[in-house]
């Protein structure tokens, strides 16, 4: 998915400088650490540890990322009739529901979100997973693969600009291909002992004071742009309730978040530190976050040894209108050992 702030770009570098700050600083082997992954997003970071760990505790505010959570992490075992349900559901006659009538040009609103077509096809697919697990025909791993796998399948014909922020005027190329709803696959691990990820959508700074480990992994969000406006789309078909959408881009209700509020930004991050009860904490921000990298230092210094590596990159681009900004990013990964 395009992602703001994904890592999947950065993982080799996020893993590399994980994996060495704990062999030079620990007797423990990786594979006796609990990781946990605070704010977890796409769940990329998650991914790359999931089979190196003991456990991962995986999570984020927003439902849909708790959705994709419970599949590429929770879910360790092959799910059986995957292929089956899959087929079924690609199958399933279109019909007119929350979604076309709320985010395509089938309803009075014309948010064009999605070709109709495709509209129609989700509304179809995310009823029938709904009433399969209703009937208990389905299982908790089936309903969140299969969940995970629509949340993914309806981003790829998405007519928007990498975000649900807005809607396009003019469905582009890949917004009018149809919809084909693929497997969202998750490594398998059934082989080894039984492993049991703790999965959760908490407020990160309340569920901090509940957890502890060995691994904490940081990537809040860097500025003012919130996860619930941008990706309000996804949460709409992931949890598919009954609710109004308001104004011209079909907003719902979402809370707003102290990460994304310059003069509450500081405070949340030292709480947070203060709070861990973990020995390794790793902070990715980057050069455009609300906070510089001598605040992050100031704090980080408070409670142990602290390093920082860096890689530049190039940025996420969410509309090709930008004019007058760079095209790489730095992504600084913050370093402290408690």
């Amino acid at each position: 998915m395009n992602y703001i702030g994904s890592k999947f770009t950065l993982s080799s570098f996020l893993e590399e400088n994980i994996k060495q700050t704990i062999k030079e600083n620990d007797s423990k082997n990786l594979s006796e650490c609990i990781f946990c992954d605070l704010f977890t997003g796409t769940a990329a970071v998650s991914k790359i540890f999931k089979t190196q760990v003991k456990k991962i505790i995986a999570n984020d505010k927003e439902y849909y990322s708790f959705v994709l959570a419970k599949n590429y992490i929770k879910n360790h075992k092959t799910i059986k009739r995957k292929n089956e349900l899959i087929e079924i559901l690609n199958n399933l006659e279109k019909v007119k529901s929350k979604i076309s009538f709320n985010y395509s040009t089938c309803g009075n609103e014309k948010r064009q979100y999605f070709s109709e077509s495709n509209a129609m096809k989700i509304d179809a697919i995310r009823s029938k997973i709904e009433e399969w697990k209703n009937e208990d025909f389905i299982n908790e791993e089936e309903y969140f693969f299969l969940l995970t796998s629509l949340l993914e399948s309806a981003d790829k014909v998405a007519n928007t600009a990498s975000v649900y922020g807005a809607f396009l005027k003019h469905i582009k190329k890949s917004a009018q291909k149809e919809l084909i709803l693929k497997p969202a696959e998750f490594e398998i691990n059934e082989n080894k002992h039984e492993i049991i990820h703790d999965i959760f959508q908490e407020d990160a700074n309340i569920l901090i004071k509940k957890i502890k480990g060995d691994i904490l992994y940081l990537d809040p969000p860097y500025n003012a742009r919130e996860y619930g406006a941008n990706y309000h789309l996804l949460n709409t078909i992931a949890l598919y309730d009954n609710f109004i959408p308001k104004g011209k881009t079909g907003l719902r209700e979402y809370e707003k978040s102290n990460w994304c509020k310059k003069d509450k930004v500081y405070k949340e991050l030292e709480n947070l530190i203060k709070n861990a009860d973990f020995k390794f904490i790793f902070l990715s921000y980057n050069d455009e976050g609300l906070l510089s990298l001598n605040q992050i230092k100031e704090i980080f210094e408070k409670y142990g040894k602290y390093d920082l590596k860096s890689k530049t990159y190039k940025r996420f681009k969410a509309d090709n209108n930008r004019l007058n900004k760079k095209d790489d990013t730095t992504e600084y990964l913050h370093i402290l050992i408690k």
